[in-house]
């Protein structure tokens, strides 16, 4: 499976945050980088650079080397990107984000909706029971609401989630192993 620049960022910002994708461009397609030229050229202090690759290793986006630096004792990282593990992360984001809409189209479907005409909030209908049915923002008097656009909507999404998903998943066409198989002796009495 090719890894698209695309992949790479939606798959960083979703588990390590969007201000770590300038370190990921600069760490991108080079190994053993240094972590003080990582901050140099990210223009961060070594600490934020660190941090930042914390939350990479986390996910095993990264891996380092460390080597001791002969003058001063200390041991530096030299940190490498892991590409490899983008396509796993990104069905495993896709997985969990199936799950949840899922689980929002059957709260969509089981449920009954009130909602502000403001705008302000929507509420399930023990909830709007609770406030007597007015908006506890602004004391508008709540609508019940015909969520069925937004069931088509998500169950659309699902649709596309899914084949997606579908699509990720690795092609197996293993052949099966033929074993030879060994004569069977006859039992005799032997002579």
């Amino acid at each position: 499976m090719t890894v698209t620049p695309q992949a790479i960022e939606q798959v960083v910002v979703e588990v390590a945050g969007q201000d770590i994708l300038l370190l990921v461009k600069t760490l991108r397609n080079r190994t053993n980088v240094s972590e003080f030229t990582l901050a140099t050229q990210i223009k961060k202090e070594i600490n934020v650079t660190r941090n930042m690759l914390y939350r990479l290793y986390d996910h095993n986006l990264v891996s380092f080397t460390r080597k001791k630096d002969k003058k001063k004792g200390w041991y530096i990282y030299y940190w490498t990107f892991n590409t490899k593990r983008i396509p796993t992360l990104l069905a495993d984001l896709q997985k969990r984000k199936l799950e949840r809409l899922q689980e929002r189209l059957q709260r969509e479907k089981n449920s009954t909706f009130f909602a502000c005409p403001s705008g302000c909030i929507r509420l399930v209908f023990d909830q709007a029971a609770d406030f007597n049915y007015k908006c506890p923002e602004c004391g508008t008097l709540l609508n019940q609401e015909d969520n069925s656009a937004k069931v088509t909507e998500i169950e659309k999404e699902i649709t596309q989630l899914h084949a997606a998903v579908e699509a990720a998943k690795p092609k197996i066409t293993a052949k099966k192993k033929q074993v030879a198989k060994k004569p069977v002796k006859a039992k005799g009495k032997k002579k």
